[in-house]
């Protein structure tokens, strides 16, 4: 693994609505690492990763992110991806009209359709096999509300794979789920990073972090841990999670101080 991070965070604050989402987050990635984001719901994870890809409204203000040693702080989404970063949403996206061959063909260089298109058709059906979705059921289908929300989440897995990102941002991959177990998603976050991508791994399951390098941990905004992948998971069953069995969802503007007294 190279000394050098591809991804560094650093000192990165955001605001909205007048509330402090994020606080002077730090956080490095290295090239072929997984590398597990830990928080409860509310903690700030999705707004980190909105704000690495470059989503609207989560510019920002203060704080650096830099990619392979070039800061990308103020690039649009469409320059971030095309330097090698994606996120695979929580929630995935429909698309009319568009088979899951074709959706998960848009992200391999050689386009569906030349003289050339063998390797493209091969990678797709590797991707779909990845993700336990047999090629010949799944070729055609749609990329709509044909697929159950567990199929959709497993194609856009496939999609991630197939493409080969330089980071991939996975926000709760095992979210919504239904035939792939946690086991066949540790799989194929290995397989990307054999690949050579990095994963930053955003989840709320400590037993997910078990396929990771390095893990962070993420409460109120801010990292308040960062190292061996035990260590915080550790950390994360005997203080985060019983803050959520005795008070519920992590609020925003109450309860922060007593969160951070049980931080410490």
């Amino acid at each position: 693994m190279s000394d050098q991070p591809l991804l560094e965070i650093q000192n990165l604050s955001l605001n909205r609505d007048g509330r402090a989402i994020l606080q002077n987050v730090n956080l490095s990635v290295y090239p072929g690492q997984i590398h597990a984001l830990l928080g409860v719901n509310g903690s700030g994870k999705s707004s980190l990763a909105y704000a690495l890809m470059g989503c609207a409204g989560y510019q920002p203000d203060s704080g650096h992110i830099w990619f392979d040693g070039q800061e990308i702080t103020h690039l649009p989404i469409d320059e971030r991806g095309r330097l090698g970063l994606t996120l695979a949403w929580q929630e995935p996206a429909r698309f009319e009209g568009l088979t899951v061959g074709n959706y998960l063909g848009l992200g391999i260089d050689k386009p569906f359709g030349t003289a050339q298109d063998k390797p493209d058709r091969d990678r797709v059906a590797a991707a779909l096999q990845a993700v336990n979705l047999p090629p010949k059921s799944y070729w055609r289908r749609h990329v709509d509300n044909t697929l159950s929300g567990g199929e959709r989440k497993r194609v856009e897995l496939a999609a991630v794979y197939a493409m080969r990102p330089r980071l991939a941002i996975l926000d709760e991959p095992d979210s919504g789920i239904d035939t792939l177990s946690l086991d066949d998603v540790r799989a194929l976050l290995r397989r990307m990073a054999e690949n050579r991508t990095a994963v930053l791994l955003i989840t709320h399951r400590d037993e997910m972090a078990e396929a990771a390098d390095a893990a962070s941990i993420m409460c109120l905004g801010s990292i308040l841990f960062s190292g061996e992948t035990a260590t915080a998971q550790a950390f994360y069953q005997g203080r985060c999670q019983p803050h959520v069995a005795a008070l519920g969802k992590q609020p925003w503007p109450g309860a922060s101080l007593r969160m951070k007294e049980m931080a410490r």
